[in-house]
């Protein structure tokens, strides 16, 4: 509970002893004794049962509500009410001393005051009591969230993790190959795959621009097409509407890379693969395209990292499991993304 949260609770436990003085103080006025009087004996019962009232409540947050200790708090009200009588009894013994009748009125109305002030406590323990319950619930309910979270996030984290391993040693076969042929290559691969690593690592669990996110994809691209030359050739068209839109950072490699593999892995011609970004309603669409053919796909399916990390990945993200979905136009295989946008 915050500071004001308990300023608040205190103001209007002391706004509900004041309301109940105010009552006491009429009553025992049209009773036939004085203003003073009345105040005196107002101000003293209300403010026994208010260090009662906190009495209860300061012993009842050591307890869980259960119903094994419906009786102790019943015990232990019934104790506070009698120490309340008495402790009444005996200060307005010694601090009425005005009126000889005044303690005979109060004798008389021991067991009304005994009533009330039983209620009174009664009622603080009860209040304690769901405030306890629902308190922890909440802590509970928090932690059950905090968990949750911590375990998306490092799911999160595990997912991207499986991104580099393949595309790293690719790389690196490629730059080994490179080296003794093509020293200038070679290094200009090594500089590129530096830039794309640096990226990755910085980005972390967030959310980016599209156009950041297609620069990165960028340096990817060109790393690939180090490898494949001539044959990888890529399209990549945007409106205007789509370059701020948010994305997860990192998405469209394992996409791509799925692309790639299909597209040119049983080819020896030239290949395009297309990026196609634009704004559907309250979502952004990127759809991927790469030519496919079913008979070779058949025996790579399966062996990729790729769409079904992304769809966990994005259903984790947005709980939604239709924001990837797959399609076949003749021999032109479509990956679509649908990214929610706040």
């Amino acid at each position: 509970m915050t500071f004001t949260g308990k300023a608040k609770i205190i103001f209007l436990y002391l706004a509900w002893c004041l309301l109940w003085m105010v009552v006491q103080a009429v009553m025992v006025f049209q009773a036939g004794f004085g203003w003073e009087t009345a105040l005196q004996d107002a101000l003293v019962t209300q403010l026994v049962i208010a260090v009662a009232g906190y009495a209860i409540n300061t012993s009842m947050h050591s307890y869980q509500p259960s119903a094994r200790n419906s009786l102790y708090v019943l015990v232990w009200s019934l104790a506070l009410t009698f120490l309340c009588l008495v402790l009444q009894r005996w200060l307005l013994q010694y601090l009425v001393t005005s009126n000889p009748n005044f303690l005979s009125f109060v004798d008389i109305t021991m067991m009304v005051r005994g009533a009330f002030a039983f209620l009174m406590i009664m009622l603080v323990a009860v209040l304690t009591w769901f405030w306890s319950y629902f308190s922890d619930k909440n802590e509970s309910e928090k932690r059950k969230q905090d968990s949750e979270k911590l375990a998306r996030e490092a799911e999160l984290s595990s997912l991207r993790l499986q991104l580099q391993p393949h595309f790293l040693f690719n790389s690196l076969n490629s730059i080994n190959a490179l080296v003794a042929v093509e020293p200038e290559r070679a290094r200009t691969m090594i500089h590129q795959l530096s830039d794309f690593l640096r990226g990755t690592i910085r980005k972390e669990l967030t959310l980016v621009k599209l156009q950041d996110e297609l620069d990165h994809l960028q340096l990817y691209l060109e790393i690939e097409k180090v490898r494949f030359g001539h044959r990888l050739q890529t399209k990549i068209e945007m409106d205007a509407m789509s370059a701020d839109k948010k994305i997860p950072a990192l998405l469209l490699q394992p996409v791509v890379e799925n692309a790639i593999k299909f597209g040119l892995y049983d080819t020896i011609g030239e290949t395009i693969i297309s990026i196609k970004a634009s704004v559907d309603g309250n979502d952004l669409q990127i759809e991927i395209k790469n030519p496919y053919d079913p008979v070779t796909a058949q025996t790579k399916r399966g062996t990729g990292f790729g769409l079904a990390a992304v769809q966990r990945r994005l259903y984790l993200l947005y709980a939604q499991n239709n924001l990837v979905y797959t399609k076949q136009e003749e021999e032109v295989f479509i990956t679509i993304l649908r990214i929610p946008q706040a």
